[in-house]
């Protein structure tokens, strides 16, 4: 075998790893597939450990390359700084127009570079990226401020309001079918609403395919049940016959425009179940994690305080546009747009 010289992995190589971790290669073999020994494949795999959840939310330790290639970089940085960017000006611009103006993630700017068929001089990994932005004097205009996720600050579970909620309208979460939970079938939906200022009568309400991360955005004069049933009701109509297989479930929480759950479920047209509703438990937002995801991309298009009554159908319809286009990293950088294609063609 010939061993790599310095027998330091690089980015590519942590993701390759990680794919065959995936696949329970046996460490021999990947020792051999990356040019290393198998005492580096053993340090790296230790190196990269991290506690993640499956999908019955059981903690599992597996090995991840960005956990990894993070502690590299920091491992780096205690040495001193070594910024590769040089004078690769193009690339610089290139990062700050889609996190800037297209308001993508670093992860998603890095990985629309490939989508673009874009070459730069530069090549690092989101780790990197994220680093140099952090550092505030790499890029001229991106900061800290751009990015969407600055850390988390989550309430702790009520579980006196849980107890005090009132009762749900349909079947519960738990009578949902196992692939449904697991993200295994297309046409399983999970719904929520965004509210305005206060004053602000109007409400969006937002659909988020769970296998897909495909949205549905519209608009309703009022948060109430009618209205709810109504935008489906018009979904419907545009659809046809074919609502019943794109819309085969929808999850939604005890909020009282969700209160109508016969509504939903029924046809207008047909006068037959149309979908199925299941609710979630009272004040359990992670139980609509892709919801949740992304009503809190949405605010960065409409933050809190705006006034719905204000907002035309056509600025409703570019942020879902926009949404559907995002390359998201839990679908390997696909966009939603792109896969929900590939199910309904």
């Amino acid at each position: 075998m010939n061993y790599k010289g310095n027998q330091h992995l690089k980015w590519e190589d942590r993701l390759s790893l990680e794919r065959m971790l995936k696949i329970k290669t046996p460490k021999p073999k990947i020792a051999e597939a990356l040019g290393v020994c198998l005492k580096t494949v053993y340090n790296e795999i230790a190196r990269g450990m991290c506690e993640q959840l499956t999908s019955e939310l059981e903690p599992v330790s597996r090995y991840c390359a960005d956990v990894a290639e993070r502690k590299y970089q920091e491992h780096l940085r205690a040495k001193g700084p070594d910024i590769k960017l040089g004078k690769d000006f193009a690339f610089a611009e290139y990062i700050e127009e889609q996190i800037i103006e297209k308001k993508r993630s670093p992860g998603a700017a890095l990985a629309q570079i490939a989508i673009d068929g874009m070459e730069f001089d530069t090549h690092i990994c989101e780790t990197t990226l994220y680093n140099w932005i952090y550092r505030g004097d790499i890029f001229l205009n991106v900061t800290a401020e751009h990015l969407l996720y600055k850390g988390d600050h989550r309430k702790p579970e009520d579980r006196d309001r849980q107890k005090r909620a009132r009762p749900a309208k349909g079947d519960t979460i738990e009578e949902r079918p196992q692939e449904v939970a697991d993200r295994e079938t297309f046409g399983n939906w999970e719904m929520d609403s965004i509210i305005g200022c206060k004053g602000s009568k109007a409400a969006l309400v937002v659909l988020t395919e769970r296998l897909t991360r495909y949205p549905v955005i519209f608009r309703v004069p009022d948060h109430t049940m009618e209205s709810v049933v109504r935008g489906l009701d018009r979904i419907e109509r545009r659809m046809g016959a074919g609502f019943r297989q794109v819309f085969r479930s929808i999850t939604v929480d005890n909020g009282s425009e969700f209160q109508d759950c016969a509504g939903m479920e029924r046809s207008k047209r047909a006068r037959k179940p149309r979908t199925k509703i299941y609710y979630c438990h009272p004040y359990s937002a992670y139980e609509r994690g892709s919801n949740e995801n992304m009503n809190r991309i949405i605010r960065r298009f409409f933050p809190k305080g705006t006034s719905f009554d204000e907002v035309t159908a056509a600025e409703v319809a570019e942020v879902e546009e926009w949404l559907a286009n995002y390359p998201r990293r839990i679908l390997g950088w696909a966009t939603p747009q792109m896969l929900f294609e590939r199910y309904i063609t």
